[in-house]
């Protein structure tokens, strides 16, 4: 009697357990084939240890744009991925600007500018890159046609996705995406998971040595006994006086031609009036910065085939002493390098800056931001927006009380990347 009693409880625990699993909001249980089973979570970051298949691909078009609209065409690419339980096939970069003349584009591999294995690393159970050499090409692909124009909505780019993770398609090795470039893509996941691929993407050690040279020369200039202030500093931003911990302000100035002619557009389509800032706004809200001890070094970061302005350096406040590429003496590192890997040093020698100030429509400015409100976070900081401390950004285009730019962090619950792709004056200070 004890024994069928024992195991009448038993099968009900077996059956509450199956319950739960059937039932949890973290977990959604798809067959893909009469085989076999997968389990992909509702919910990326709850479950970390998703395996991600090693046979099942996910091609994508070449990746175009400057650096940081290809960087979210790649996340987005691989959260796609992600969603299908596929490795994404290394995409092809674009070294160039030029994306309508496509002899214009320059594809340069993935590999060529971050790291490969660095990547599948760190992004290791999250998301992964293959490489074409893993196919065995035993079967034409799939080809998804992306949908475009205004009938092509979230819902139905979802609903596309989600058709694509039925055994009819799952079951083809390769899905090759076509008609759109990846950043045109719709938004499908919070900032969170896209804030996760970019700390895996890690530059190729030849250009992070290029970034510390320029680092180490901005830093050799406010060791400068000439911009050393004679009285004790209590501030953090030049509390330190160690060659190497000497800080400097980095200013993503956006007055190039391309950007000019964008933000008046947007300006007059969205009826704002503080996108575009003029090089007198940027220079004054600069030197107004709270807390901000002179004499400084402010490293001016300008696309610079796209200017058309040589008077950047000039009409700075006492105290601010402005370079760039050429007056540091740095425009032979960057030369070496085609458009997309000037950016990608300047990206580097921007985030590393004690204080950075740059646009919050901008692409390149948000996702340094992006990633500075990261590093607050790892380090035990949720919001610092009243606070002295290490990685402190501004916007430049939003003007505080008192004509300084306004603190800028990244509000990392959004559940969508709209505000950084397509920039925002939502800066969560």
């Amino acid at each position: 009697m004890r024994t069928i009693i024992s195991k009448f409880i038993l099968l009900i625990s077996i059956a509450l357990l199956c319950g739960v699993f059937y039932h949890s909001p973290f977990l959604e249980l798809k067959a893909i084939s009469n085989k076999y089973f997968y389990w992909v979570p509702s919910s990326s970051l709850n479950d970390f240890s998703l395996i991600l298949r090693s046979d099942k691909f996910l091609e994508v078009p070449q990746i175009v744009w400057g650096l940081n609209n290809q960087k979210i065409a790649l996340a987005r690419a691989c959260l796609t991925a992600r969603m299908l339980n596929r490795t994404l096939l290394m995409p092809s970069l674009s070294n160039s600007l030029f994306y309508k003349e496509t002899n214009l584009l320059e594809p340069v591999s993935f590999d060529k500018v971050f790291s490969f294995d660095k990547f599948n690393s760190q992004c290791n159970g999250f998301v992964r890159i293959g490489r074409f050499s893993d196919l065995s090409n035993q079967s034409q692909p799939f080809v998804l046609i992306k949908g475009s124009g205004r009938k092509w909505t979230a819902e139905r780019d979802l609903d596309q996705l989600q058709r694509c993770r039925e055994s009819s398609i799952d079951d083809y090795e390769v899905i090759k995406v076509v008609g759109k470039n990846p950043f045109l893509w719709h938004d499908h996941w919070p900032v969170k998971d896209y804030a996760k691929v970019f700390e895996c993407l890690v530059l190729v050690d030849e250009i992070l040595d290029e970034v510390k040279r320029v680092v180490t020369k901005i830093r050799a200039v406010g060791s400068n006994g000439k911009l050393k202030s004679q009285t004790p500093q209590k501030n953090y931003h030049l509390r330190n006086a160690s060659f190497e911990m000497t800080p400097y302000v980095a200013v993503h100035m956006r007055v190039e031609k391309d950007w000019m002619i964008h933000c008046k557009k947007m300006e007059a389509r969205s009826n704002m009036s503080h996108i575009c800032s003029s090089k007198e706004e940027i220079r004054e809200r600069v030197a107004n910065i709270p807390g901000l001890r002179t004499p400084v070094v402010v490293y001016v970061a300008v696309a610079d085939d796209l200017l058309e302005d040589s008077s950047i350096l000039s009409g700075w406040k006492e105290g601010l002493f402005p370079i760039d590429k050429k007056r540091l003496g740095v425009w032979e590192i960057y030369k070496k390098y085609p458009y997309l890997i000037q950016s990608a040093i300047d990206y580097e020698v921007c985030l590393g800056a004690d204080i950075f100030v740059g646009n919050s429509f901008s692409t390149f400015s948000g996702l340094i931001v992006l990633e500075r409100t990261q590093k607050l976070i790892k380090s035990g900081i949720s919001r610092s927006c009243d606070m002295d401390t290490r990685w402190v950004s501004y916007a430049y285009n939003i003007q505080g009380s008192f004509g300084e730019p306004k603190r800028w962090m990244t509000n990392m619950s959004d559940l969508s990347l709209n505000s950084i792709s397509y920039g925002s004056n939502s800066i969560s200070c």
